[in-house]
């Protein structure tokens, strides 16, 4: 397991760590209910260091990006993200990711931890273009500032206007004494906030003056479990639970992002046919009824006890104290306000189908 660069704060701090996508990482402090409700409330810093930066670079760093992603990474101008995923040539997802654009000869994409290799590896093979790829996930941290009082907090650590830079889009300027920082206006809650990606080296001044600007607004370091209750609330997909090798990107509800109308790329002709012919599972957001948690695996029946699916992320939702959960069904079973029975410990507890996100501002 290695140790990301704050390891020892958060120690320091109180936090749990354990093994994630081969890192110690903190995965809680105080407790998952109280660090959530302080993301959604006012102001949280959550160390996602672990995730992977590659950058592609060159005159055809534009043509190898379109090659193995979903998204029309043409649309964007600089300054600006995207959330795309790559398709796997069989149907299914390798990763999803962010794609950042510098300039149309610079990008950078975000991947998840527990696939850096493995998304290098497919992208190298890929590239017939002779973009210049360099994976420089060793070398980068990554803080994500979130919260509605993330802005009020951060804005006198910069010179930069953080009120004015738009959902999705991102600055390279001075944060924290350090110059050169990325800030971006994206993160996995759905609270609002900034992610900040620094070299190393840099991170723990930034850390430190990030906690500092942020006291007077009850800012507190959050761990891994409330990442995860934060963006299931809103019903943002996690590969490895609700996206996989085995699910399609039309199957996920990730129809906004497959653009198939762009030139061709991995998997063009699967998922053009399978919009084409329609798709028989598609992956749903549920609400319990009855009192129960849904957790990953549970089998899904219809109201009849028949087997139409599986849970693929659950919790009892901390902001709205009630279990909710995204599971794939059978298309029929899919409908919003259809009744569906999770089986929780060999007993059927009742759910229906809603529409995302769960948790309303």
């Amino acid at each position: 397991m290695k140790d990301i660069t704050l390891n020892d704060k958060h120690v320091a701090l109180g936090g749990k760590m354990i093994p994630f996508a081969g890192y110690n990482m903190p995965v809680q402090y105080e407790g998952v209910s109280i660090e959530h409700e302080t993301v959604r409330n006012t102001v949280g810093v959550f160390d996602v260091s672990h995730m992977g930066e590659f950058f592609i670079t060159g005159p055809n760093a534009l043509d190898l990006i379109q090659k193995v992603t979903s998204n029309d990474a043409s649309a964007l101008t600089d300054g600006r993200a995207q959330y795309s995923c790559m398709p796997n040539g069989k149907g299914g997802v390798v990763d999803d990711l962010i794609i950042y654009r510098f300039n149309d000869e610079k990008y950078l994409l975000v991947v998840n931890a527990s696939n850096i290799k493995k998304d290098w590896d497919w992208i190298t093979s890929h590239n017939s273009f002779g973009a210049e790829m360099r994976d420089l996930s060793e070398d980068y941290s990554l803080l994500a500032i979130q919260g509605p009082k993330a802005v009020e907090a951060m804005q006198s650590l910069t010179s930069e206007n953080l009120s004015e830079i738009k959902y999705y889009h991102f600055v390279v300027g001075e944060f924290a004494g350090i110059e050169h920082v990325i800030i971006s206006a994206t993160g996995y809650t759905g609270s609002g906030g900034f992610e900040i990606y620094c070299k190393n080296s840099e991170v723990v001044q930034i850390f430190d003056k990030v906690m500092e600007a942020g006291a007077d607004f009850g800012i507190k370091p959050i761990g891994l479990a409330a990442r995860d209750t934060l963006r299931l609330e809103m019903g943002f997909c996690l590969y490895g639970n609700d996206l996989s090798d085995t699910t399609s990107p039309l199957e996920a509800g990730l129809g906004w992002i497959t653009k198939l109308a762009k030139d061709d790329f991995v998997d063009k002709e699967f998922l053009t046919k399978q919009k084409e012919e329609g798709i028989t599972r598609k992956l749903v957001a549920f609400e319990m009824i009855d009192r129960g948690i849904p957790r990953h695996d549970y089998i899904i029946k219809d109201a009849d006890g028949n087997e139409i699916g599986h849970v693929t992320s659950g919790t009892m939702s901390p902001s709205m104290k009630v279990g909710i959960g995204l599971g794939y069904v059978t298309i029929d079973s899919s409908k919003v306000d259809t009744y569906l029975m999770i089986e929780i410990r060999n007993k059927l507890v009742k759910a229906k189908v809603v529409k995302l996100p769960f948790y309303k501002k």
